[in-house]
């Protein structure tokens, strides 16, 4: 399964409901705050710089974006959420239609929560752990813990590990530019594809 993650290419995109792709197959989504590292994550995962477009501006991702992995399986870059200056309307939109999504997708094997190291759960993260609940597999992804020590990534791991139990949830660390944590990442949404 590992390799089939570097034959990932761009599909399509979408705005609206009704233009998301069919719903079979298997699909990994990987939500998270505005700049928190997702874009990036997904690119270390394909081993392909850019596949998604990441940017230091917070908000890039405004679409719902999916990656073919051949096979009738795919990634999707969701929308990052948190970012002050998308409109009310513009936000009440993607609220509806990331919560549809997430609640209603039967493709969808599993959710990569994508948190940076140095902020830890916010608030918005948590909400989104309590909507899905035990209805889907989640996965805490730290990343950027290159910017912490050794000692500080553990501890930011384990106090997540401790509050936020369950046994359709599990945590990792990945750092972008040394790859730290990238076979956790790639075993975990190996599985989730691989299942069923």
């Amino acid at each position: 399964m590992t390799n089939s993650f570097r034959q990932a290419s761009f599909l399509t995109s979408a705005y609206e409901i009704s233009q998301l792709i069919p719903d079979h197959g298997h699909e990994i989504a990987f939500a998270g705050r505005s700049n928190s590292g997702k874009s990036s994550a997904i690119n270390c995962l394909t081993d392909q710089k850019g596949l998604c477009k990441t940017s230091k501006t917070p908000g890039r991702t405004q679409l719902i974006n999916f990656f073919t992995l051949g096979n009738d399986k795919h990634l999707v870059d969701l929308p990052g959420y948190g970012f002050a200056k998308v409109s009310k309307k513009m936000r009440s939109h993607w609220d509806l239609v990331l919560t549809t999504y997430l609640l209603h997708r039967k493709a969808l094997k599993g959710l990569v929560i994508v948190v940076d190291i140095r902020r830890g759960i916010g608030d918005l993260d948590q909400g989104l752990i309590d909507m899905l609940g035990d209805d889907l597999p989640l996965h805490i992804l730290l990343t950027k813990s290159d910017k912490l020590s050794k000692s500080a990534v553990q501890d930011a791991f384990l106090k997540i590990q401790k509050n936020i139990g369950g046994d359709n949830l599990s945590v990792s660390s990945l750092s972008v530019l040394n790859k730290q944590g990238l076979e956790q990442l790639e075993a975990r949404c190996g599985s989730w594809l691989e299942a069923g």
